[in-house]
């Protein structure tokens, strides 16, 4: 069997080294996690999406709306559209992720 201390002799790292990248690993996914927050992508998309569709209701002829029973639906979905895409990007805004809590080095598992 080898010796555990052996092997960290020949890597080149001390034990700081690593607990710097470490921590660095960590900050990095922290803020990744924060960027691809699911209420983002959706927000963001309905958002895109209920503009879009806005326009093509405020757009729309009277045929289309007759064909819709006089309703224009592409305005009041893509209002409603709009309103969910908002409410997930303020809902983001007010709770925002909660960081990683930080690691304590130096205390003991057991607990005693």
């Amino acid at each position: 069997m080898t010796d555990n201390s052996e092997h960290s002799e020949h890597s080149g790292y001390s034990e700081q080294d690593v607990q710097r990248e470490v921590s660095a690993l960590e900050e990095k996914s922290a803020t990744a996690a924060r960027l691809f927050d699911i209420r983002r992508i959706i927000g963001g998309l309905f958002v895109v999406y209920g503009v879009i569709v806005t326009i093509a209701g405020l757009t729309d002829d009277q045929a289309a709306i007759d064909k819709a029973e006089g309703v224009n639906i592409n305005l009041w979905t893509g209002l409603g559209m709009l309103l969910l895409g908002i409410f997930f990007l303020v809902w983001l805004k007010l709770r925002p992720t909660a960081p990683a809590p930080p690691v304590v080095e130096g205390e003991d598992e057991s607990g005693g």
